[in-house]
């Protein structure tokens, strides 16, 4: 059999869905899974029944610098070297005032998490839709304008949560969602990057941070999505001293822990632990494990043992590692002897393109209820953010308030006082970080 099948399209044959992205932040992200999507999907695209043959190119960068942007350019696949490229900290906005921005149709964000509203809200203004890396945002409010501006430019704006795609934790809420495994109790949840992301690539931009905004945000999207609830607490400590100094504001590691409450009045806490100053000869890139009782059952979930243990002498666990997540964005050679990358990561960002496709192009229905139709697929929706944004707006708080010698915060949700609200050991009444209801279908 030929091998034109899985190649690039024919000239003959035009894609039925063209569709053009502008990428902002060209970091370790955009490599692990922006990168294969765009050179898979520029070149040969991808079907879907809705509207046919789908493509989408890379056609517009924004970068700090650009210094990475044009060394990807020197060696990227040719039909990827003709992006527009923009640099500094006002590159977006002169972008989306060019032609090459006004052609965009989605703007993907894959910045510093601190920096993803800005962007998102200047995309938005310009009438694009929108891909974010989480955390979507700091902040309920940040939160609430974006989903303003995208009800009133009718766009989609999705959140990256690629481990509701990894096929692990998908067979996890198949589980819940079929009824074999009944009431979650409680949760441990941990995620461990290596010093060489956390003290190393992120150095530049990490003053301030703390790991659990950065990652743990994965985990309290998986338990709000697959166990349902509602978040009523969040409680949070850490530790200092090695990516900065030990009475400052950045964290090497932090302990959340979240409490939901269910339907029939009873809870379930969440630990969530994570860390950016793991040993650089860790046997993995980075570490993750799972474990959730139920009434009538466990499960243990460990992302980076699933089976498989590599050794290659001088270069194994530091160039290479010895446990590999082949689910994430497993590079091979198929059987055809093509060279592919796929994976749960690229999934994710596939999906959202999927997503605008159908949105703009398909012939069922009106543009307006097929946007809605899609936003109603609440997975990775602004409005099923809530509860993540919620926690991750708590942590924050709590994280600062241990920095000025105020530790032991604990934020409650939807009370009499506010919608999220910190209480400090010894005081009278609680600091409103967002007077609004979190949940509002109350």
């Amino acid at each position: 059999m030929s091998h034109s099948l899985h190649s690039k399209i024919p000239e003959s044959r035009r894609p039925d869905v063209p569709l053009r992205a502008g990428m902002v932040g060209f970091g370790m992200i955009f490599d692990e899974t922006y990168r294969p999507f765009f050179e898979q999907a520029g070149q040969r695209g991808f079907y879907s029944p809705d509207v046919g043959v789908i493509t989408c190119e890379l056609a517009a960068v924004v970068s700090l610098t650009g210094r990475r942007a044009e060394a990807y350019r020197a060696q990227a696949p040719h039909h990827l070297r003709t992006f527009a490229s923009e640099t500094g900290e006002q590159g977006l906005q002169t972008l989306l005032q060019s032609s090459a921005g006004a052609a965009l149709d989605a703007v993907c964000i894959a910045t510093p998490d601190d920096r993803h509203f800005d962007a998102a809200r200047l995309a938005l203004i310009a009438g694009k839709h929108v891909l974010i890396e989480k955390p979507s945002v700091f902040s309920l409010s940040e939160l609430d304008e974006l989903h303003r501006l995208a009800q009133h430019h009718q766009r989609l704006v999705r959140v990256v949560y690629h481990k509701l795609f990894d096929p692990d934790h998908k067979r996890l809420r198949t589980l819940v969602v079929d009824g074999v495994l009944s009431h979650v109790n409680h949760g441990y949840c941990s995620l461990l990057e290596p010093k060489s992301v956390g003290m190393g690539q992120f150095a530049t931009w990490n003053h301030g941070r703390n790991p659990g905004t950065y990652v743990a945000c994965h985990y309290l999207k998986l338990i709000d999505f697959t166990f349902g609830g509602r978040l009523i607490s969040v409680s949070a400590t850490g530790q200092r001293g090695l990516a900065g100094t030990i009475d400052g504001p950045t964290w090497d590691s932090t302990q959340l822990r979240v409490t939901y409450a269910y339907p029939d009045r009873r809870t379930a806490s969440f630990d969530i632990h994570t860390s950016w100053v793991t040993p650089d000869n860790f046997p993995g890139y980075v570490e993750q494990e799972v474990q959730f009782r139920f009434d009538n059952g466990v499960w243990n979930g460990h992302s980076r043992k699933r089976g498989i243990e590599l050794t290659v002498e001088g270069r194994t666990p530091h160039e290479l590692k010895t446990t590999i997540n082949t689910h994430y964005n497993g590079q091979a050679i198929e059987p055809w002897n093509e060279h592919t990358q796929r994976g749960y990561g690229i999934e994710a960002i596939e999906r959202f393109f999927r997503e605008v496709a159908y949105i703009e192009y398909a012939s069922t229905g009106t543009r307006t209820s097929r946007l809605q139709e899609v936003n109603a697929l609440s997975f990775s929706s602004l409005s099923a953010d809530r509860p993540v944004v919620a926690a991750v707006q708590a942590l924050e708080a709590i994280l600062a308030s241990a920095v000025k010698s105020c530790p032991d915060g604990v934020v409650r949700v939807d009370t009499a006082e506010g919608g999220l609200t910190l209480w400090l050991p010894g005081a009278a009444q609680p600091v409103v970080l967002y007077a609004p209801k979190v949940y509002r279908d109350e």
